[in-house]
């Protein structure tokens, strides 16, 4: 009777499904865990580790005495939909097609970090906004990871009832023993709407809130001000018993906390601006086991530079390595520094379409510089107004040609889209008569040069332009040269290829789409952007 004894080669597999066990039991043991906290809508400097008054983030604050707090990080777009995208896929996002402009579609080739982690032996998941808004539909799951949602938890108007905290422990009673995790945090506010009065009734001073030059100083809008507070610090609340909960089962020294925002605060001339409070946001960093505590990191950093960290982290060779656009930290985060650190002489960030705010749903694309000191913006469309076209259509119907046959314009300034409506922004539109608010609202809603340039050592309200100064032409033509130098390595149409650069206009857009005026310069432009047979489908018909 003959026996099956394993062959020669039965027992090569063996041990060496033996030694991976043990090598992935080692590599789970000392890779560190992730906890990603993203708010929405959120600029520097609104947490109170930065010194900013009538604000307290303890969360945010413990995050950066553990480790490292940044003064100069930098998003990669001023929108939630294409930071996230550039985010978790490393890349600008001018290089990420489809997924770089805002409610249209997450192409399943492209790689990102959560999926790549996932596929080391991770335990990766999120809860609250992940990437969107938009279309992901041949991904198994939202691209930022499987979510966690059942738990939930009274909350004010205007704010999600997502239990954040509570969701993140169902996740993490989920996972294998021993087995590194990565979760995903992306808190609702401080998007608005807001519950008017909020930050008041909550103990939020108006008087004490910080308030930028850009917008008007008075009660109303430091009201306003004081409710997008109130919401910052809700999300920092649910960040606080996360932490507070790594504590209590041991995890906290072995886990990257990262805490940011995907853009500005959703005010006039802030979200969905290249300007200051539109792109520079607040960061904090902590690794206990590894990074030292109390650090200040003063240089300038894009928020894919955190990608890239992650995956160093992570010990992940990332796919596609040589497309990612971002650089490690590891060098200058870490107590081994046998590395020189890289060091940014300039960040980069760019838009294209935000909201439904234009005829046929344009976009408004720019891209700009920030170095140390300056900041300039290239505008590439600069007839497009660039908050909305002033009136919008309501009740707009067309016929077979896309000749409009029904619908009355609204309101002059009812179509400011890329600004998101709040008391603030209401506040400015009724007051414009006052020859100051005038101004501020025009300094967000009127149509802008193609080229603008910031001092932002003593302007960081971006209110004054120097790009016609002539004591400032020679800093001017350095950026410029030095963004298009930028964008030709990166592979930005808008640069290399302008005749092709209309593709932004056809990528279709999910959300609701609104209906304007045919523009003046339209009938020159027009063969610039081909028939969008997305936006005909959903044009209203009679």
């Amino acid at each position: 009777m003959s026996k099956n004894y394993p062959t020669h080669a039965s027992i090569k597999v063996i041990l060496l499904v033996a030694f991976a066990m043990i090598a992935c039991r080692y590599s789970y043991a000392d890779r560190p865990n992730l906890l990603i906290a993203i708010s929405d809508d959120q600029s520097y400097p609104y947490a109170s580790a930065y010194g900013t008054p009538g604000i307290q983030t303890p969360a945010f604050d413990r995050i950066a005495k553990n480790g490292i707090l940044f003064h100069s990080a930098f998003t990669p777009a001023p929108g939630c939909s294409p930071m996230r995208a550039a985010f978790l896929t490393g890349r600008e996002i001018w290089q990420i097609g489809a997924a770089g402009t805002h409610a249209s579609d997450f192409p399943r080739e492209l790689p990102v970090f959560t999926e790549q982690l996932e596929q080391s032996g991770y335990h990766v998941g999120m809860t609250g906004k992940g990437w969107g808004p938009g279309r992901a539909a041949d991904w198994p799951h939202n691209p930022a990871g499987k979510s966690y949602s059942k738990a939930k938890v009274k909350s004010p108007a205007g704010i999600s009832s997502n239990d954040y905290a509570t969701n993140f422990q169902q996740f993490l009673e989920e996972r294998d023993s021993d087995q590194p995790f990565c979760f995903w945090f992306g808190g609702h506010e401080p998007h608005r709407t807001y519950q008017r009065g909020i930050g008041e009734t909550e103990g939020i001073d108006p008087k004490n809130v910080h308030l930028p030059r850009f917008l008007p100083d008075t009660p109303e809008v430091r009201s306003d001000v004081a409710d997008f507070i109130f919401e910052v610090q809700w999300f920092d609340s649910h960040l606080n018993r996360m932490l507070d909960h790594l504590e209590s089962i041991g995890e906290a020294d072995n886990t990257i906390v990262i805490v940011t925002s995907d853009n500005g605060m959703p005010f006039p001339r802030a979200k969905a601006n290249l300007y200051e409070y539109g792109i520079h946001m607040p960061l904090a960093m902590c690794w206990p086991a590894s990074w030292p505590a109390g650090q200040n990191h003063d240089g300038l950093v894009s928020l894919i530079d955190v990608t890239r960290t992650i995956f160093d982290v992570a010990r992940v060779e990332p796919r596609d390595s040589d497309k990612l656009s971002g650089h490690s930290m590891m060098s200058t985060l870490s107590k081994a520094n046998d590395k020189t650190p890289f060091v940014r002489s300039a960040v980069y960030s760019g838009r294209e379409r935000h909201s439904s705010s234009r005829f046929h749903s344009l976009g408004y694309p720019c891209r700009c510089i920030r170095t140390k000191d300056y900041l300039y913006i290239r505008n590439f469309t600069p007839e497009r107004w660039p908050a909305g076209t002033p009136q919008k259509y309501s009740g707009a119907k067309f016929n077979r040609d896309n000749e409009l046959i029904a619908g009355n314009l609204g309101p002059m300034h009812g179509g400011y889209h890329d600004i998101d409506d709040g008391p603030t922004l209401q506040w400015m539109i009724a007051n414009q008569n006052q020859p100051h608010v005038s101004e501020l609202l025009q300094a967000a809603v009127a149509l802008r040069p193609g080229e603008e340039l910031y001092d932002i050592v003593s302007d960081p309200a971006c209110l004054e332009n120097l790009a016609s100064r002539s004591s400032h032409q020679s800093v001017k033509e350095q950026l410029s040269n030095q963004l298009d130098k930028y964008l030709t390595e990166t592979g930005d149409l808008r640069v290399t290829a302008p005749e092709q650069a209309h593709q932004w206009e056809m990528y279709p857009r999910y959300s609701s789409l609104r209906w304007f005026q045919e523009p003046e310069w339209w009938s020159e432009k027009t063969k610039q952007v081909p028939t969008q047979m997305w936006l005909e489908a959903k044009r209203p018909r009679d």
